[in-house]
């Protein structure tokens, strides 16, 4: 069985890591089982060097569909004729796509249309909020998916109420787990350790980089008022994402 993995951002190869490591165990295994990795380069990153995945413990991409700039419209178009061309040259027999970002559900939609099944690992997560590019993501992915494999029980259930049937539900929980722990060993206290005097378990971390939570300055200002507000008199680390 071939696999074809895709990844679309930074991120998706975190999440798919574990699962490249335990096809390499179970072809190791005996198993006849192999996979393909793909980038579709929807995100430029230029910290994804050798290294990077060399960290990862995983081999580097097959190919890089290089769609990355414009739109989403544009680069959901970009992405699945670049994607097609790819299954065409390199047939498989399951498209594995993660997460929610655009390369997710433009690899769905290709693989489908060319009669290929998909699995998506972080099926069922939902907000509830349509403004949320992600959120379209998931509901279009997951209304052609063949099997899911979700990350908790409410995402299980929101599968059941949309109509997915049990058998194609998998629990598997949060493959970014997997890579925190594999990783654990390499961990170390950072300068700001010393700096702001933390201690174990008496700290906060802050990530704050939706567009709906940080494009709106008086938005913004809430959030982080209503923060400190709630947090105890607790140290707040804010490592700024570059959008924010």
């Amino acid at each position: 069985m071939l696999i074809t993995l895709v990844a679309g951002a930074r991120p998706n190869f975190i999440k798919i890591a574990p699962i490249v490591k335990a096809i390499q165990a179970a072809r190791s295994a005996g198993e006849a089982i192999d996979f393909r990795l793909v980038h579709t380069g929807q995100h430029f990153d230029k910290k994804m060097s050798g290294d990077f995945f060399e960290e990862l413990n995983i081999p580097q991409p097959h190919t890089n569909l290089e769609a990355g700039g414009g739109s989403q419209a544009e680069q959901t178009g970009a992405i699945m004729i670049r994607f097609e061309k790819e299954l065409i040259e390199n047939p498989t027999d399951l498209v594995l796509v993660v997460g929610d970002v655009t390369s997710t559900m433009a690899c769905a939609i290709t693989a489908q249309k060319l009669q290929i099944k998909v699995a998506h690992v972080e099926g069922g997560i939902r907000s509830g909020d349509w403004t949320m590019p992600e959120e379209i993501n998931r509901l279009v992915t997951d209304s052609i998916t063949n099997y899911f494999f979700t990350t908790s029980e409410t995402a299980n259930a929101n599968l059941i109420a949309s109509g997915v049937s049990e058998e194609k539900i998998f629990f598997v929980g949060n493959t970014m787990i997997d890579t925190l722990l594999d990783n654990r060993g390499r961990f170390k206290r950072p300068v700001i350790w010393e700096v702001a005097g933390l201690n174990n378990g008496n700290y906060i971390v802050l990530t704050l980089h939706r567009p709906g939570n940080v494009d709106q300055e008086m938005q913004l200002k809430s959030l982080m008022d209503q923060i400190v507000m709630h947090s105890r008199g607790l140290p707040i680390i804010f490592p700024v994402h570059p959008r924010t």
